[in-house]
């Protein structure tokens, strides 16, 4: 990457650390047995429809943006078997703890990525989503690192693009400031309408929702989690 490339996408930094704790010997050997089946490659073209990256039909297609210990992403999968989940991770440990739950579990309806979300969304053809999930992304809490939030107004213009037309966007997190921050992008953009006709609507998880480590953090540490729903028009 030459510097003017660095320079041009800084404000794209949207992850922090790629690595934890050192993986150990079997895990690293699962690790490398098992993303090679599960990668995405986006040296080549998307194939067409995009429902053949999958082993198995699907008929519905979702993305998972940042899926941390992998317990949102494996349950819907298992719960949704005929609908093709896209799971985005850069943290070695996570991506580990995801492909070793979908070998234990035989889940196929499961695709991974490794690094930077953006390149997976300038990859992905026109309306060929039917819903982003960001749970819980990074805050990015100091004012001077609000630019690397993911929610941004040239990230909304991707979804935007990605997503069929009624298809949705969900967004839950358990700080304020990134709440309104969100509500106010979106609004801004045009592009998606907010769900919520009453508090309960934001204020209750979405169906089937299992807890993730997160969302117990915020509860232990006293804070309440808002769940946004919004439609692309």
């Amino acid at each position: 990457m030459t510097d003017t490339e660095r320079r041009s996408r800084a404000t794209e930094a949207f992850f922090g650390r790629r690595k934890g704790k050192a993986l150990r010997g079997q895990q690293a050997e699962r690790l490398e047995a098992l993303l090679p089946q599960y990668l995405v490659d986006l040296s080549a073209p998307a194939p067409q429809p995009l429902n053949d990256l999958f082993q198995v039909p699907t008929e519905r297609l979702r993305l998972e943006i940042g899926f941390g210990g992998g317990e949102h992403l494996i349950h819907r999968a298992l719960e949704y078997q005929s609908t093709g989940f896209i799971g985005v991770e850069p943290f070695v440990n996570s991506m580990q703890k995801l492909l070793a739950r979908v070998d234990e579990t035989g889940a196929r309806n499961i695709r991974v990525y490794n690094d930077d979300a953006t390149q997976l969304l300038d990859w992905l053809p026109d309306t060929c989503l039917d819903q982003i999930d960001l749970l819980y992304p990074d805050p990015w809490p100091k004012k001077k690192h609000w630019k690397r939030r993911f929610v941004s107004q040239v990230n909304l213009d991707r979804f935007h693009r990605v997503l069929k037309p009624g298809a949705f966007f969900c967004f839950a997190s358990d700080i304020d400031t990134y709440v309104n921050w969100t509500l106010q992008h979106c609004h801004a953009h045009g592009g998606f309408e907010w769900m919520a006709e009453n508090a309960s609507d934001w204020l209750t998880p979405y169906e089937g929702w299992p807890s993730t480590r997160y969302e117990a953090k915020a509860r232990r540490e006293g804070r309440s989690s808002a769940y946004l729903t919004f439609r692309r028009v």
